[in-house]
């Protein structure tokens, strides 16, 4: 093997490192939303306290692959979809960051809920429900990602809508339940704040959706619409 052989081999295998590492980062966050959902219907303290745990491996995942994104940068001087996979990659470990925020936050919420006790807790099989949705598709991005498949990537990014559908109608459901009982108020307005946090992670999904199409295919088709990203488009274009 020459000497240009080998670099390009270490090469590949530094930008496999650094996609292996967003995936793993990306299994630790799924697991952390699923067990903030299982907080809010069973209440399980101990739940809580590994939904906290998870947010410090989270936060040393995304200082890590930063660290490798910025080394890959400095050494190889990547270009054209390297240095695009680079790119989305930094981008969506800030995504996964995020949802761990977002986790922490239903956890912490549903122990409240929880701890006050003797109150019924509305509309959980709905929340429960979001909450699923989101972490499919999660699991469906981070796929797209692994595979570097922008149709589904498309796919995704189409239905986060049903996610924004579940929340407005937790919201509609929640409203009517305080106007009924007021004494549900407190308790119904941290199941609001779940249900917000669910439709983040959502949008959080979408961005990483979105970064897919970038690193493949080269088009930032954030903010633009379906038909634009289609053709692979962007505003501004034909005008």
């Amino acid at each position: 093997m020459n000497h240009s052989e080998h670099l390009s081999k270490q090469y590949d295998s530094d930008l496999e490192d650094v996609r292996s590492r967003v995936l793993q980062m990306g299994g630790l966050v799924e697991a952390q939303i699923l067990a903030a959902i299982d907080c809010f219907t069973t209440g399980d303290h101990d739940k809580v306290s590994q939904v906290e745990e998870a947010e410090f491996r989270v936060n040393a995942y995304e200082v890590e692959i930063d660290d490798m994104c910025v080394h890959v940068v400095a050494k190889r001087q990547p270009a054209a979809r390297d240095l695009r996979l680079i790119m989305g990659v930094s981008k969506a470990v800030t995504d996964l960051e995020r949802m761990g925020d977002e986790a922490e936050k239903i956890a912490r919420m549903a122990r409240q809920v929880h701890d006050r006790r003797g109150l019924q807790i509305p509309r959980s099989a709905e929340v429960r429900r979001a909450g699923e949705m989101a972490v499919t598709q999660l699991r469906r991005a981070l796929d797209a990602m692994a595979r570097l498949d922008p149709d589904e990537a498309e796919r995704i990014i189409g239905e986060d809508v049903l996610i924004d559908g579940e929340f407005r109608n937790i919201l509609r459901q929640l409203i009517t339940f305080m106007m009924e009982d007021p004494r549900t108020i407190t308790t119904a307005l941290e199941i609001a704040w779940i249900a917000k946090a669910i439709e983040r992670i959502g949008d959080h999904v979408k961005n990483i959706a979105e970064q897919v199409i970038y690193i493949v295919r080269g088009t930032d088709v954030r903010h633009v619409s379906k038909e634009l990203r289609r053709f692979g488009g962007s505003p501004g274009e034909g005008l």
